[in-house]
């Protein structure tokens, strides 16, 4: 044991003390994967699902590594010492981050090699290894490899000459020593092309035993690297192949832009996502037969440290599987859900009508996301419609509310996009979006300098008989058709005088020089909505004081910002029951005596992903409901514009506070409840009792 990772064990068993009252926040991202991963452990779950999640707990390692721990590192590099608030150094941050990693990655190869890959042949779905191929496979790969790979292939010599090749970010490499006659002992690199699958389909009748004579469907599958491994004699005529390994490079990727500096946004997002490649590198994955002369090749030129190296047994970049999850199995996974129409919107009625006559709550996934782009696309029909205004921060493909927006415009309407470029891993698809709206003539905003817009909110200006009326939706989640189908998020069909009201002087704010320091019944950030929660949370334990039944329930990604922290301990040593729902990080340490014991904190992790934020203030019995854009971190109250919106309609607060919330409140099937620790224990149904699943779809849908 090094003497930084002793010092990293003593300080995560002060971070697990009662000196301590905050959880620390990467160790708490790893616990939250561990969520993730347990999900690939359950076997209840169906065999592809199972693979999907191993595959989602690779990807948010991936990023994990990407912008948090590059961002330790760089905190190193700089000579930061400025302890977290759990008293961990960043040089004890990231060998505590290693120690809690190393047997998380054995568990997920544990995982792979003796459940998932042998349940996956018990159901006729095979990878090989390309040792274990019959000779009429490996004919035919190598008349694949010669076809569709070799020419593909670029082999790169690093010699005396010739200097180290650039290994660009998540890319899958082979590392290959040759001997040459003259030379001796040479190394090369090989990328694995990322333009080919990764897994590689064999023709089905290849994939049937022989003598099969079943019905069942077989699919099976070969390693591109392993497929290259097999045939590097062809690259390097001439010269002996000793040996090759695969080996994967990890680099920050969390870009900084100098928005002061840039003249032209777009041009400078474009280039700083040509720039991401380059970053750093802070992690290098190896397979665990690669022996320590190469390793140590890769770590020299690589210029990391032997703490950078994670070694595994193979395959690499796991987060591939998730191309198993497209085949025709459905014998393999969760039964497909089929979003509903809200039953006000059902019928083909005037939408505008339906709203005036009540506010319209959406639900997603449970609820079809068409009736959030059917409201852009009637106002773009809409001969009475003047204007449209939109914020856009992940639309992802083929967006049908991009669309829109251009078609309004076609027919004519003033058209503004709010569109945030610096949505981090989605620059690159705002781009080409936000070009494709000017191109249709849509007037578009890219935001505030020096923070990102991430409120969701969508606005209508329509002439009536009665003068000009807005119609707006607010969200709590992405205009993103296909996250709309897989996250949790709450949306808000409105025409309230007071709530359009603040969404006009808040587009106003993002696309002019006005600023505002309050609004009517919204909390927008950075502006009022940080003062405005602690005010409500005093507000409830003053409540707490007079009535004796305080009552705080939040539901969000995060919780990691510290004042907003310090508030609930304030409320929960006052009396006041704190129910928090946090999928992902928390730093706040529930049922510690005389600070946090009436604080409850539980996970809820299953086929969808939660995603929704709601703020419930019992407030003596006359609550308030907020829904919104904004998790529990300091960057989304202090440097993100961010909107929540007050849900005012007593039916449908009702709904989401006595039924949404309650419901994941009680749930015994997807809920993990956090220890003081920071660990979490999963929760199971009581024999003889109900089993409550807080993501059944029939207990999730509003009646309106």
């Amino acid at each position: 044991m090094t003497v930084e990772e002793s010092k990293a064990d003593d300080a995560v068993e002060l971070s697990a003390s009662l000196g301590s009252p905050y959880l620390n926040r990467e160790l708490s991202w790893i616990e939250f994967n561990r969520r993730v991963i347990s999900e690939a452990i359950d076997s209840r779950n169906p065999l592809l699902e199972r693979v999907k999640f191993l595959a989602i707990w690779a990807s948010n390692l991936d990023e994990f590594f990407m912008i948090r721990v590059s961002g330790i590192k760089q905190q190193i590099s700089a000579g930061v010492q400025k302890q977290s608030p759990d008293g961990l150094t960043p040089t004890e941050q990231l060998a505590a981050v290693r120690r809690a990693l190393i047997p998380a990655l054995e568990e997920e190869r544990n995982l792979l090699h003796n459940d998932l890959l042998p349940a996956l042949r018990e159901h006729s779905i095979q990878i090989y290894d390309y040792r274990d191929l019959s000779r009429l496979q490996r004919d035919w790969v190598r008349d694949y490899f010669q076809r569709h790979v070799f020419p593909v292939l670029t082999p790169l010599a690093f010699d005396s000459s010739r200097p180290f090749p650039f290994i660009s970010n998540l890319s899958l490499n082979l590392a290959v020593v040759i001997q040459d006659h003259e030379k001796g002992e040479l190394f090369a690199r090989v990328k694995v092309p990322e333009v080919l699958p990764r897994l590689i389909p064999l023709p089905l009748d290849l994939c049937n035993a022989p003598g099969d004579q079943s019905s069942r469907r077989h699919s099976c599958f070969v390693w591109l690297e392993q497929v290259i491994a097999a045939h590097l004699d062809t690259l390097f005529p001439g010269v002996q192949v000793i040996e090759s390994h695969p080996f994967r490079v990890t680099r920050n990727a969390d870009m900084e832009i100098e928005e002061d500096e840039a003249d032209d946004l777009l041009e400078t997002i474009e280039e700083g996502v040509r720039q991401r490649r380059f970053g750093e590198v802070v992690r290098l994955t190896v397979d665990r037969s690669m022996p320590e002369r190469i390793a140590g090749l890769l770590l020299t030129n690589l210029k990391i440290n032997p703490t950078d190296l994670y070694t595994v047994r193979g395959p690499l970049g796991l987060a591939d599987l998730m191309s198993l999850t497209r085949l025709d199995r459905p014998d393999l996974k969760d039964k497909p859900h089929v979003p509903v129409i809200p039953a006000a919107l059902r019928g083909g009625s005037d939408i505008f009508e339906t709203i005036r006559a009540g506010d319209v709550l959406l639900h997603h996934p449970y609820h079809s996301f068409s009736p959030v782009s059917d409201f852009i696309h009637a106002a773009a029909e809409d001969p009475q419609v003047l204007a449209i205004k939109q914020t856009l921060y992940r639309v992802g493909n083929n967006s049908p509310i991009v669309h829109a927006l251009m078609h309004a415009r076609e027919m004519g309407k003033q058209v503004t996009a709010v569109v945030e470029l610096k949505a981090r891993f989605d620059e690159e698809n705002n781009i080409i979006w936000a070009r494709a709206l000017e191109r249709a003539g849509v007037h578009v905003v890219y935001g505030l300098v020096g923070v990102k817009v991430h409120a969701k909110l969508a606005l209508v200006v329509r002439q009536e008989q009665e003068g000009i009326r807005c119609y707006a939706h607010l969200g709590t989640g992405n205009y993103n058709a296909g996250t709309a189908r897989a996250y949790t998020d709450l949306g808000l069909l409105t025409c309230d005088e007071d709530i359009t009201a603040d969404v006009v002087e808040l587009f106003n704010s993002l696309t002019a020089y006005g600023r505002r320091d309050s609004y009517r019944k919204l909390l927008v950030a950075p502006v009022t909505m940080r003062r405005r929660l602690l005010e409500l949370i005093e507000r409830e334990i003053t409540r707490q004081q007079t009535t004796g039944n305080g009552h705080l329930i939040f539901k969000m990604n995060a919780m990691v910002d510290l004042e907003m922290i310090d508030a609930l301990y304030r409320a929960s040593q006052a009396g006041v029951r704190v129910d928090l729902i946090v999928r992902g990080m928390c730093s706040l340490r529930p049922g510690i005596p005389g600070m946090s014991e009436n604080i409850h904190v539980r996970s809820i992790v299953g086929p969808f992903l939660e995603h929704h934020r709601i703020y419930y203030f019992h407030n003596g019995g006359s609550s308030d409901l907020y829904l919104g854009s904004a998790d529990i971190m300091e960057r989304n109250l202090d440097r993100r514009v961010e909107e929540m919106y007050p849900l005012d309609d007593p039916a449908l607060a009702h709904f989401v506070r006595e039924t949404l919330l309650e419901t994941y409140l009680a749930d015994n099937v997807r809920a993990r409840v956090l220890r003081p620790d920071g660990t979490y224990e999963r929760l199971t149904p009581t024999p003889g009792f109900e089993v409550i699943d807080s993501q059944r779809p029939s207990r999730m849908i509003p009646d309106r």
